[in-house]
C-alpha cells in the first residue's frame, strides 16, 4: 500500500505530509489513523514504546477515550530524505471538564511507500482554563485559515 507523498520529501511534499497526519489524527479514529504506519512501526510516546499497529491502534483507542473534544495542530520544523520533524500542540479536557494544552516534538522515519516506520514523541502538557482555549473549531480537521501554532504565538 502506498501512502503519497513519497520520500524524498521536498519543502512543499512535507508540508502536505504534516497535514494530511494532522488531519487524520483529527478525526480521533483510530482505525483510520493507523492506517498511516507500517505494520511493524515502532512508536516512542511520551514512556509507552509501541510496536506494530495493533499496539498503536489500542493506544490511540485509549488516548481519545480520555482525551475528549481533542484539537491538534501540527507543523514542520524540518525534513531531510526519508524523515520529518514536526512541532505540535493539542487541547483537551478530561472528564472532570479540565482542559489541557500539549506541546511536543515529533521525529518521523518513513519508508519507501510513505508509510511511517518510526515515530519519536516527547510531549509536556499544562492545564488550561477553558476561557484560554487556541482551538476552537468544530470536531474534525482544522478549517483552512485557521491560524497554525506560529500564527498562535505556540
Amino acid at each position: 500500500m502506498s501512502r503519497p507523498p513519497l520520500p524524498p520529501f521536498s519543502e512543499g511534499t512535507a508540508v502536505r505530509k504534516v497535514r494530511m497526519a494532522e488531519d487524520a489524527w483529527n478525526t480521533r479514529d483510530p482505525a483510520r489513523v493507523v492506517l498511516a504506519y507500517t505494520r511493524d512501526s515502532l512508536w516512542r510516546n511520551r514512556v509507552e514504546f509501541l510496536h506494530g499497529r495493533s499496539e498503536i491502534e489500542a493506544f490511540l483507542a485509549r488516548k481519545w477515550s480520555r482525551e475528549l473534544d481533542y484539537r491538534l495542530i501540527k507543523e514542520l520544523w524540518t525534513f531531510a530524505g526519508s524523515r520529518i520533524a514536526v512541532r505540535f500542540a493539542y487541547e483537551y479536557h478530561d472528564d472532570s471538564g479540565q482542559w489541557f494544552r500539549a506541546y511536543g516534538n515529533e521525529n518521523w522515519q518513513f519508508d519507501a511507500e510513505g508509510l511511517m516506520q518510526q515515530r519519536l514523541a516527547s510531549i509536556n502538557e499544562l492545564p488550561i482554563a477553558e476561557a484560554a482555549r487556541k482551538f476552537r473549531w468544530p470536531p474534525g480537521p482544522r478549517p483552512e485559515g485557521h491560524p497554525g501554532l506560529s500564527d498562535l504565538g505556540l
